[in-house]
């Protein structure tokens, strides 16, 4: 029985398809192992969202092949999907399988005949798209993890993604529907994710949305607690806003992709919203969920950003509720527009501009962490010890030992050094240790 291990990097996507790729492989008669070094076969399942992206993913195939000499390597994911040359002459890779065909990586491991190392085909030829619950990777396995959407229809100047993973397309409402009943009967907490999340139910004759599957599953599951990925600020609508404020079993977490808050580069980017528009938005949602963690992606050094192209975006940022930030550096994508723009920003600039949105990042963070002391918040233990995930996406120290996936409310003490701690209990035997 040959043995497999299934490394994935990036996203909670790529995750999921992991997770899926386990599964199929398990059963096949294949044998997960927990070590790469046990393998026969060691899978990479990559990201290519930006250039050191790439970079992790071969300094992993050259490890991999020091480690375990005899291991045959295959690598899929979206850098395979985008560059498979690059990656079919390294030593140990014996197979590179584009998105395109990642669902027969099962057939291609139990013999099927194959000829040749690149398996790569028209990405937006396929409808098909891996998909299978997997546990959350900080290290918990207590908010398991379900892509329900793949694909995206958008064309962002920056971004490679639509041309890795392909056009947009959704798993059913009853498939989503009978995965998150499953997995009620063991977790309290699932998180719904995807490349384009809002756009899931889109597809042409369709009449759903996202928030109407959010109410089937409210309805015909027992799941305690769903929470959103990632969902583009103007899928945010008033409808699925309004249902996130009035149903105490969806986590109070807003995370809408912002890039910038120049409507110079706004425009430049190709992002179909104006500030004022995602302002409005950012508006409603704290309107309707005052202790809400409403976050964002953010980008630094887009080509032709000036100096006061950057303080305007600052200043936008700063006048937002945020409570956290996710701050990337603009990284050229081969065979996206903006890797050929002119005025292309010196790194070191790109640099200092990721530092000082980090510390705003960090201020707004502490103000929002300080104001929920004496709060009670309801949380998700996780499998480190003493600790939970609050309902607004805050880390909390917990006061006294807690067995893993159980949703209580705690009452918050004070802000620790990146998260919340519990109040004390009164009692001498529960206590924080010294």
């Amino acid at each position: 029985m040959a043995r497999f291990f299934v490394q994935n990097f990036g996203c909670r996507a790529t995750q999921a398809d992991g997770a899926a790729l386990e599964a199929h492989l398990s059963a096949r008669g294949l044998e997960c192992v927990a070590e790469r070094q046990a393998a026969d076969i060691i899978i990479l399942n990559t990201c290519t969202v930006t250039a050191s992206a790439d970079e992790d993913v071969r300094q992993t195939v050259r490890r991999v092949h020091r480690e375990n000499p005899q291991g045959r390597i295959l690598v899929t994911g979206c850098y395979a999907q985008r560059a498979p040359e690059e990656l079919a002459v390294m030593p140990g890779v014996e197979w590179v399988v584009g998105n395109s065909h990642k669902t027969e990586i099962a057939d291609l491991l139990a013999g099927a005949p194959y000829h040749g190392n690149i398996l790569v085909g028209d990405i937006f030829a396929r409808q098909d798209f891996l998909t299978a619950p997997v546990m959350d990777t900080a290290g918990e396995r207590t908010r398991p993890n379900l892509k329900i959407q793949d694909g995206c229809n958008n064309r962002c100047s920056f971004c490679i993604i639509p041309f890795v993973r392909g056009r947009s397309r959704s798993s059913s409402a009853e498939t989503v529907i009978e995965q998150v009943r499953s997995l009620a009967d063991r977790y309290r907490e699932v998180v719904l994710s995807g490349i384009n999340l809002g756009r899931w139910g889109r597809e042409p004759g369709s009449k759903m949305r996202l928030a109407d599957l959010i109410r089937r599953l409210l309805a015909e599951t027992g799941i305690e607690r769903l929470r959103l990925s990632s969902v583009e600020p103007m899928d945010f609508s008033d409808d699925l806003l309004g249902l996130m404020a009035d149903s105490p079993r969806i986590a109070k977490h807003v995370h809408a992709p912002l890039q910038t808050g120049s409507d110079r580069i706004l425009r430049l980017m190709r992002r179909k919203y104006r500030p004022r528009h995602y302002a409005g938005r950012i508006s409603t949602a704290r309107r309707s969920m005052p202790n809400a963690a409403i976050g964002a992606d953010v980008m630094v050094g887009f080509p032709g950003e000036t100096d006061t192209d950057f303080a305007e975006s600052l200043a936008f940022i700063e006048s937002l509720p945020f409570t956290y930030l996710h701050v990337f550096t603009f990284s050229e994508r081969p065979g996206t527009p903006a890797a050929e723009m002119p005025q292309q920003v010196p790194m070191p600039i790109r640099k200092e501009r990721n530092r000082i949105l980090r510390e705003l990042a960090a201020r707004k963070n502490l103000e929002f962490r300080r104001r929920l002391i004496g709060s009670k918040l309801s949380v998700v233990t996780l499998e480190e010890p003493r600790t939970a995930l609050s309902d607004n996406y805050l880390k909390v120290e917990l006061a006294v030992l807690r067995p893993p996936n159980q949703l209580i409310d705690v009452e918050i003490a004070q802000a620790s050094e990146t998260g919340l701690r519990e109040t004390v209990p009164h009692s001498p035997l529960n206590c924080f240790p010294a």
